[in-house]
């Protein structure tokens, strides 16, 4: 079941009254108690985002429920649906690892191959102790980069423009390295905009044909993209940033889409979570297992930082992913955040109980970031416990 619920603030006191009843009463025969679940940890967690919009999907056995709440963009009175077209920022570096892994499978690269002898750019990748950057060190921010390239200011309509193949070059030859790779751990964008150039390089195709070869046709996941065609206008959620102004839909440049690039829909993360979480298929298994290690654990990294802002601290990283140990009641988590042009995403997975979460929120806040983690870890902890 599917359900947009575009309410008004003023009527916050009726809506979450009518929630709780709702949630009260007994089910329906046709709503399941994932929907009901979703439904009613949505519309608390919309209210308290502050945010115009907000998205909510859950996967279960097998199971999906969606909800939305709010206006999509201003002015235009509907909610967001499971087919509104959203950016999802860095969770778009857990797709990049995904087609990491895939090739690594396929034996098409080792997760130990040299950056240097994966990119076809004509610059020496710096080294530091006698340590060169491989591409393990790039997909869990070991590789000692810092975490943006070094580059001109953008225009605000095109942030991202002079984030270009010769701007990396010249950083790398600027020998930019922050710690001995694979010693620590640095969120960095700029090692997965390297990470998609060097898949790009090696599989001798535009990154994006290969992300949809190896991930993306195979789902049907049609609308996730880099930038939205001209018949996704009147399907696009609105960012907004932290003083709550309208930002642009800023366009995506081929260096940035294995770090942030990915616009997406709440349907094709459900396919997306469902593939993630269909364990015991036995069709690409070496991928997903690939895929769902713990690769570089907290344990002794030196630096570890920018990775404990979504729910909990890191104790691991993998192709993407942030990895959370079983705490408490809460399984183990593998999960991502991501924040671009006023828009906040979050991804959930906790593979051993066959359950995952995504959710947005159309905002920059703080506060409204913290309420959407919160819901999503929530929400798997009540359904499936440790």
């Amino acid at each position: 079941m599917i359900r947009t619920l575009p309410v008004r603030r003023g009527a916050v006191a009726a809506i979450a009254l009518g929630s709780a009843l709702a949630l009260a009463a007994p089910l329906r025969a046709e709503e399941s108690l994932l929907q009901t679940n979703v439904e009613f940890s949505g519309t608390i967690a919309w209210l308290s985002t502050g945010a115009p919009a907000f998205v909510i999907a859950a996967v279960r056995n097998g199971e999906t429920a969606f909800a939305g709440f709010g206006e999509r963009a201003e002015g235009t009175g509907q909610a967001p649906e499971a087919d509104t077209i959203m950016r999802i920022g860095s969770i778009s570096k857990a797709f990049c690892g995904e087609t990491l892994a895939s090739m690594a499978a396929g034996g098409e690269v080792a997760l130990t191959d040299r950056l240097q002898d994966r990119l076809d750019w004509d610059v020496t990748v710096p080294e530091m102790d006698g340590r060169p950057i491989r591409l393990i060190d790039l997909v869990t921010h070991a590789a000692g980069l810092p975490r943006e390239v070094p580059r001109p200011e953008a225009p605000e309509d095109d942030p991202f423009a002079t984030n270009t193949p010769e701007a990396q070059i010249a950083g790398l030859a600027a020998d930019p390295l922050l710690f001995v790779p694979g010693t620590g751990a640095s969120y960095s964008n700029w090692g997965f905009d390297l990470l998609g150039a060097a898949l790009a390089s090696t599989a001798g195709k535009p990154y994006a044909d290969l992300l949809a070869e190896r991930v993306l046709a195979p789902l049907g996941m049609n609308d996730t993209l880099f930038n939205p065609r001209p018949e996704d206008r009147d399907r696009l959620m609105q960012g907004h940033n932290f003083d709550g102004a309208p930002m642009p839909f800023a366009p995506t440049p081929v260096s940035i889409e294995c770090a942030g690039g990915l616009y997406t829909t709440a349907a094709d993360m459900m396919r997306w979570m469902q593939w993630h979480l269909d364990r015991p298929a036995a069709a690409e298994e070496e991928m997903r297992l690939i895929d769902h290690a713990a690769w570089l654990y907290r344990d002794g990294l030196v630096p570890a930082a920018g990775f404990d802002e979504g729910g909990g601290e890191m104790d691991a990283l993998g192709l993407g992913w942030v990895v959370m140990m079983p705490e408490g009641n809460r399984p183990l988590i593998l999960q991502k955040t991501g924040g671009l042009q006023g828009m906040f995403a979050y991804v959930a997975l906790a593979p051993s109980r066959d359950m995952g979460v995504f959710v947005a929120i159309n905002q920059f806040s703080t506060s409204g970031f913290s309420v959407m983690v919160k819901t999503a870890l929530d929400l798997i902890t009540t359904h499936s416990p440790r």
